[in-house]
């Protein structure tokens, strides 16, 4: 039987290209396959009188498809945070956005505890531009609470038609008292990319997301610097992942590609050892050997993680700021057919250069890096990272809890932006707290 699949999707939203996947013949001893069938099969069977119960005897006659894609959500979510069903239109939503637009505020959220969290407001759009901050909790949308409603369920109803207007009831940091945001809806195309000069020999990239623009962003960004920057000139570059939440693999893959010229950038491993895939960068590094830092925090996950853990396990890159969030696991995007929506399926870890899981972990900065923060965001300003999510992928005794994610908007005050810019150009006078040592940059 062949299925066809949107494979590996490493961030809390984004999806991938076409795949084919092929399911497995196992051979039991004939009893042991008998057994195990017919446990299965009473267990449908239990599924489908409860199913006919609900149906004929609930006291209002209800929705059966409702019923049977909340039982598919029930099933998938007690597996592990990632696992879902996607309905059609928020599959169809998942395909605009891995794409790089789709219509609303330009806001990367998450659930926890059943509030609507804002993992980090997207650069240049109403959300950002109407000073929604990471960490923000959303209680209410257009004076309606949130509570009670799925992360979805949220989403689309902050996701509307452009010029049409929506208010946000907000709680930020300790302060008890919500405040009222009025935002307007726009098209929100996401350049996950950015660029710019830091001073006039350094290159400095911003990457939001991983989606399906993120690599030709990135080797132009590195092409440009090249053009505008003497290369005897050019002291090397800083690759910002800080609150990016993820996305496709193959993009992490390629932006790791544009820094390296051989060896392996990142496994992954399945159920099965037959499963396990790796992939190798190819000849051509972009940046031609130049120092890089890598910027990361308590909300950088995913994909930024593999980029991260790569160029840390090749000596090919400084990584500088806080600990990551520590999400490991690949997921699958399996289409239902036409109109029935998708399964989003945790298939598989992934693992560094050096066989490292990041799974509940994260990857440890070679230089720590800690921000100056706000009083009032002060205690609020952690994410609690995927080992504090309830029936997250476990990854030994030693998981660790998620660290620092604010990035001051003024850049004047961003000190970790300050270090990696002072270590590239020779002043380290950022240390590493751990063992109080210069940073050092690669050669």
């Amino acid at each position: 039987m062949m299925r066809k699949a949107l494979p590996l999707l490493l961030g809390t939203v984004l999806g991938a290209g076409l795949v084919t996947l092929a399911t497995k013949t196992t051979v039991f001893p004939e009893g042991t396959a008998r057994a195990a069938a017919s446990d299965t099969y009473r267990n449908l069977n239990l599924f489908g009188d409860v199913f006919e119960k609900i149906r004929s005897d609930y006291v209002e006659k209800p929705d059966e498809q409702k019923l049977v894609e909340s039982a598919i959500n029930g099933m998938l979510s007690s597996l592990d945070p990632h696992s879902s069903y996607m309905d059609a239109k928020s599959f169809r939503d998942m395909q605009v956005q891995t794409r790089g637009e789709f219509g609303g505020l330009g806001i990367e959220v998450t659930q926890e505890d059943g509030a609507i969290k804002v993992v980090t407001p997207i650069d240049d759009t109403p959300a950002s531009r109407a000073g929604i901050l990471s960490g923000d909790i959303i209680t209410a949308i257009d004076n309606e609470n949130v509570q009670g409603l799925s992360l979805n369920q949220a989403v689309d109803k902050m996701r509307g038609a452009p010029d049409t207007p929506v208010v946000l009831k907000i709680l930020r940091g300790t302060s008890k008292d919500p405040i009222d945001i009025k935002l307007t809806r726009a098209v929100i195309q996401i350049k996950s990319v950015r660029e710019h000069q830091e001073g006039d020999d350094i290159g400095y990239i911003r990457i939001t997301q991983f989606n399906e623009q993120t690599f030709e962003g990135v080797r132009a960004a590195i092409q440009k610097f090249e053009n505008d920057i003497p290369a005897a000139k050019l002291k090397g570059f800083i690759l910002d992942l800080r609150n990016n939440p993820g996305g496709l693999l193959d993009q992490s893959i390629a932006v790791v590609n544009c820094f390296l010229d051989r060896g392996e950038i990142v496994s992954t491993r399945g159920r099965n050892a037959e499963e396990t895939m790796r992939y190798n960068a190819h000849p051509g590094d972009l940046s031609k050997g130049k120092p890089v830092i890598i910027l990361i925090n308590g909300g950088s996950a995913s994909a930024s993680e593999i980029v991260a853990g790569a160029l840390q396990d090749h000596k090919r890159a400084t990584v500088l700021g806080t600990r990551s969030f520590g999400k490991g696991s690949v997921q699958t995007i399996i289409p239902l057919g036409q109109n029935n929506g998708a399964v989003r399926l945790t298939t598989a870890r992934y693992y560094t250069p050096s066989g490292r899981s990041i799974q509940a972990k994260g990857i440890d900065p070679d230089v720590t890096v800690l921000q100056d923060v706000p009083d009032d965001l002060k205690g609020k300003d952690d994410t609690k990272g995927e080992a504090s999510l309830k029936g997250h992928l476990k990854n030994g005794d030693d998981e660790k809890g998620g660290s620092q994610a604010f990035v001051p908007p003024d850049p004047k005050n961003d000190k970790q932006l300050i270090a990696a810019v002072d270590i590239l150009r020779g002043v380290n006078k950022a240390m590493n707290k751990a063992g109080n040592e210069p940073a050092k940059v690669p050669n």
